[in-house]
């Protein structure tokens, strides 16, 4: 059977409005995979932020210490120590939210709701998409797990050029689900918009799409009419987590029960930190990002945010921790601290911190926040994550990597925002990876060869701030 090359930007649509991508098709290709140019593959960009962050003396240790989970991906990473991030010092409001709101900004805030400036996942997608992106897609996405709120700057970590936020988070796994895949619009008379929208499924509204691509007038061949099929399959397998279905048999979404943790106020009771175990944190946090993770396969998403943990989280963590098949620790924030409230959170362990001292809270800590990065990392890695030059996503994408602190110790703020960690993909190829390196730089210069690297001409920082360009990150 003759088949017929389709657009990559190829989607299915339905009069509803409701947009779901196709999976990567060799009918979407001129060439073959191996021979197709690499100007096929669309610019991506995502900041990946993580609370509290590393000391730099454990930053030393290498993969040998808590970076252990990040050691199956050492080839497609850069590990960058001794980025310094003291512009973020100016203003002083307090360490972890200056850290946190220069994360992938090198500027300090302006204001409780403002960054100092674009991120630079912003700057990128201004840069390469100056129009706007193509038309459905999510412009930006911005997603996480976290508990402490107050301040923005303490958990969102994408922002548009005049450094507001650019978009709304998104942290119940169900309306990240909809902010990717839209809401399902029913013309039918009677019931409210709600009751409609819990009657079927987002799928349904693809039914024909889906009837033409698999039928014989479809222009696919036989192996991409199964891709089309188990794609289908892989959308409805995470609606149904998403929604948390009881009946499977249903046609749509069940009324979900309530987020095995706490959102909004709950989750930041006058500050005081939350109880919560490591399995409660884990499994929404993996189901998030397994739906982030979808939309950036489906070409759905392209530029955001993601957060594990919030800058100066406060959380009292219990249960066992794992890795490889060994025990790691057993956490019991409060009760390994003998106190209550936030003085039993692990944030103090934070502020403990003394590099005379084995400090394995900390590092245990430290480790798991690795493990959940690497979680996502690794699914943008995958088979499902191949694209059209044969190199997955993690590859071709700027995935930057960084958090709010170098140490953690509140009686030398200059000290705190010195040697935090960062890490980035190779972008394609841009930067060298498979390298733990010693830049000695500030994040500005950092941040400003990256953007470089990556053709744009926008820089962060002051104007009339001379550029000290940090070469050796670039391949």
């Amino acid at each position: 059977m003759n088949t017929h090359q389709i657009s990559r930007r190829t989607l299915l649509k339905s009069v509803t409005g409701a947009t779901i991508g196709l999976p990567l098709l060799e009918e979407m290709l001129a060439r073959p995979v191996h021979a197709a140019p690499a100007k096929s593959v669309p610019v991506r960009a995502f900041n990946l932020f993580f609370g509290l962050g590393i000391p730099a003396p454990l930053q030393t240790e290498g993969f040998d210490g808590v970076l252990e989970p990040l050691k199956p991906l050492r080839q497609k990473l850069l590990i960058m120590r001794n980025v310094n991030q003291l512009r973020c010092d100016k203003q002083g409001i307090n360490a972890h939210y200056d850290g946190a709101a220069g994360a992938f900004t090198a500027e300090p805030p302006e204001g409780e709701a403002r960054s100092g400036g674009p991120s630079i996942d912003q700057v990128i997608r201004q840069a390469h998409y100056p129009k706007g992106l193509p038309t459905g897609m999510v412009p930006t996405l911005i997603a996480g797990t976290f508990f402490r709120r107050s301040r923005i700057c303490r958990y969102v970590h994408s922002y548009g050029m005049d450094g507001t936020v650019a978009g709304t988070m998104q942290e119940r796994p169900r309306h990240l689900f909809d902010r990717v895949f839209g809401m399902v619009a029913l013309a039918s008379s009677g019931g409210d918009a709600r009751t409609q929208r819990l009657r079927r499924s987002v799928l349904d509204s693809v039914v024909e799409d889906y009837q033409f691509y698999t039928g014989a007038n479809s222009p696919l061949g036989a192996e991409s009419k199964s891709r089309i099929a188990k794609h289908l399959e892989r959308v409805r397998e995470f609606e149904l987590r998403a929604f948390a279905m009881k009946d499977s048999k249903r046609n749509g979404p069940a009324l979900p029960p309530r987020s095995r943790i706490p959102h909004d106020g709950p989750a930041d009771p006058g500050g005081q930190g939350i109880d919560i175990t490591f399995d409660e944190l884990t499994t929404e946090w993996r189901l998030l990002v397994d739906l982030y993770a979808l939309a950036i396969q489906l070409d759905r998403v392209r530029f955001g945010a993601l957060t594990f943990l919030a800058a100066g989280e406060r959380i009292r963590l219990t249960g066992d921790y794992e890795y490889e098949g060994r025990k790691v620790w057993q956490f019991d924030d409060s009760g390994q601290q003998k106190a209550s409230g936030d003085q039993g959170c692990s944030h103090e362990w934070w502020h403990k911190f003394n590099e005379k001292k084995k400090n394995e809270a900390l590092r245990a800590h430290a480790h798991m926040k690795m493990r959940e990065l690497a979680y996502f990392l690794q699914k943008l890695d995958g088979p499902e994550s191949k694209d059209a030059n044969g190199k997955t996503i993690l590859e071709n994408s700027l995935i930057t990597i960084s958090t709010e602190s170098g140490d953690g110790r509140h009686n030398d703020v200059k000290r705190e925002l010195s040697g935090v960690f960062h890490a980035i993909a190779g972008a394609g190829g841009r930067f060298k990876t498979d390298q733990i390196m010693d830049v000695q730089a500030e994040g500005l210069d950092v941040y400003n060869t990256m953007l470089t690297a990556m053709d744009a001409k926008r820089r962060l920082g002051p104007e009339k701030e001379p550029l000290n360009a940090v070469d050796k990150i670039r391949a």
